[in-house]
C-alpha cells in the first residue's frame, strides 16, 4: 500500500470517528445482558442497513446447536436472541475477512457501586463508561466503521468483508458457532476483544465445574458430632490451589512465559447449609479452571478429577463419602495461531502503519470465540481491540475512545491490505 492510499484511508476513518463514537454510545445505552440481546441487535441491523451492507438477521436453531452442547452449553431457546451479520461483497478477486464482536454483556451488578451509571454511556476525560463499553461494544463499532471508511476511501475490495454482531459469547459462544454453521466463513478472522492494542495469537481454555462436597449434619451446639461440608471444601480448595501452582510451574508454552498465573482455578459460587445453627451436610462450589493450547478438555478433566479423588483418599471422611465433580455449561477450548501467520503479521503491521508505534504479540488467559474459528472452522484468527480486559465485567467498565479510533484505523488498513485490489477514482 502506498502512502497516499494509506493516508486516504486514515482520513476516512477520522471523518467517520464522531459517527462511530455516537454509534458506540447508542449501543452501550441499550442493555444486552446475555439472553436479552434483541433490542440492541435490532438497532445494529438498522444501522448496518443504512450504511449499505447486506444484512442477515436470524435466531439460531436449537436443534442445529444441540450437538455442540459440550462447547457452548445447553440452550433451550434462542427466541428473541438474533445474530446480526452485515456483508460487503467483494469482486471475487481477493481474500475474505470476518470482523467479529459479541454484543452480549454480563450483568452490571449494583448500579450504586458505579461512579457513572452503567447504561448512561457517559464520556469523561476521553473514557466512555458503561457496561459493555470495553467488552466489547467498542470492538463492534471499530469493526463496522473500519469497513465503511475503506469504502468511503474508494478502495475496491476483491474479497468479502463480514461484520458479525453475535450473541451468547459470555456463556459459551453459541452466536459465533451459529454464524459458522450458517455458512459465514472466510480466509481469516479478527475478533476485537479488549487487548489493549496487543495482537493476541493464543488464548487459554476455560472450563466450568461444579464440586459437590458431602458432610454430616448436627446441631451447632454439638458441632463435633457432625462433619462440616464447608470445612471439607476448604481442604479440597487448598488442594486445587496447589494443583494450580503445580501446573503453572510445569507449563512451558512460550506465549504464556511472562504470565504468572497462566491457568487460574477460581471458585465463583459457594452454596452450603440450611440453618445458621446447624452443621452443613452438603456444599456445592462452582468455578472455572484454565488450560493452555495443546491441552485437551478430556485430558484436563481427567487430571482434575484424579486430583480431587486423591485428596478424598487422603481424608478419612471423604474416603467414605466421596466428593464428585460435574462439568456444566459451555467449555472453552484453548486455541492459537502461529505468530508468523499471515493474519497475525498483517494485523501487527497494520497497527504500526496506522499509529506509527509498534505493538506486541501476546496471549490471553481467558477463553474466547477465537477457538470456534481456529479449532472448528479452520479459519486463522487473532484478537486485537481497544480497552483493558481487566476492566471487563468490572464496576465502572470503560474504554478509551482514542483506542477505539486507533483500532478502526488498524482494521481499515488490514481490510484494504487483505481484501483490496485497487482504488476507485
Amino acid at each position: 500500500m502506498n502512502n497516499a492510499i494509506k493516508e486516504r484511508i486514515l482520513a476516512a476513518v477520522d471523518a467517520r470517528s464522531l459517527e462511530m463514537i455516537a454509534f458506540l454510545t447508542d449501543i452501550v445505552r441499550i442493555p444486552s445482558v446475555t439472553g436479552s440481546e434483541a433490542g440492541v441487535q435490532s438497532h445494529i441491523a438498522e444501522v448496518m442497513t443504512t450504511l449499505g451492507l447486506t444484512v442477515d438477521v436470524w435466531e439460531p436453531d436449537v436443534d442445529e446447536m444441540a450437538p455442540y452442547a459440550l462447547h457452548i452449553g445447553k440452550i433451550d431457546s434462542f427466541q428473541d436472541r438474533p445474530n446480526v451479520v452485515g456483508v460487503h461483497k467483494g469482486s471475487g478477486r481477493g481474500r475474505s475477512l470476518i470482523l467479529n464482536a459479541h454484543i452480549d454483556v454480563v450483568d452490571a451488578g449494583d448500579p450504586e457501586r458505579w461512579s457513572h451509571p452503567p447504561y448512561a454511556a457517559e464520556t469523561v476525560d476521553g473514557l466512555l463508561y458503561g457496561r459493555g463499553s470495553c467488552d466489547m461494544k467498542s470492538g463492534l463499532a471499530s469493526n463496522l466503521f473500519a469497513l465503511i471508511a475503506v469504502l468511503d476511501a474508494g478502495i475496491e475490495l476483491g474479497g468479502d468483508v463480514i461484520v458479525e454482531s453475535v450473541i451468547s459469547e459470555e456463556d459459551g459462544g453459541a452466536g459465533t458457532l451459529a454464524a459458522i454453521l450458517r455458512g459465514y466463513r472466510a480466509d481469516a478472522a479478527i475478533i476485537t476483544e479488549p487487548t489493549a492494542l496487543s495482537v493476541i495469537t493464543a488464548h487459554c481454555g476455560s472450563l466450568v465445574f461444579r464440586l459437590h462436597v458431602p458432610g454430616r449434619s448436627a446441631h451447632g451446639a454439638v458441632r463435633d458430632k457432625g462433619v462440616s461440608a464447608i470445612e471439607k471444601f476448604s481442604y479440597l480448595h487448598r488442594v486445587l490451589l496447589d494443583f494450580e501452582a503445580q501446573r503453572n510451574a510445569e507449563i512451558d508454552h512460550p506465549m504464556f512465559a511472562g504470565i504468572q498465573n497462566k491457568i487460574p482455578i477460581s471458585i465463583g459460587v459457594v452454596r452450603a447449609g440450611e440453618w445458621a445453627s446447624s452443621v452443613p451436610e452438603s456444599l456445592i462450589a462452582e468455578g472455572r479452571a484454565g488450560l493452555v493450547p495443546g491441552e485437551t478438555i478430556e485430558g484436563f478433566c481427567k487430571a482434575f478429577v484424579e486430583v480431587v479423588d486423591a485428596a478424598a483418599d487422603a481424608d478419612p471422611w471423604l474416603r467414605e463419602n466421596r466428593p464428585t465433580v460435574e462439568w456444566f455449561g459451555g467449555q472453552f477450548e484453548p486455541a492459537e495461531v502461529a505468530i508468523d501467520s499471515e493474519i497475525a503479521c498483517l494485523t501487527f503491521d497494520a497497527h504500526q502503519m496506522a499509529s506509527g508505534n509498534t505493538t506486541r504479540f501476546a496471549a490471553a488467559t481467558y477463553g474466547a470465540d477465537m477457538r470456534h474459528f481456529v479449532n472448528f472452522a479452520g479459519i486463522p484468527c487473532v484478537m486485537y481491540g481497544a480497552g483493558d480486559v481487566r476492566l471487563a465485567h468490572y464496576t465502572d467498565e470503560n474504554v478509551p475512545l482514542h483506542e477505539t479510533i486507533a483500532v478502526a484505523k488498524t482494521l481499515a488498513l488490514a481490510i484494504a491490505n487483505w481484501c483490496g485490489v485497487g482504488l476507485n477514482e
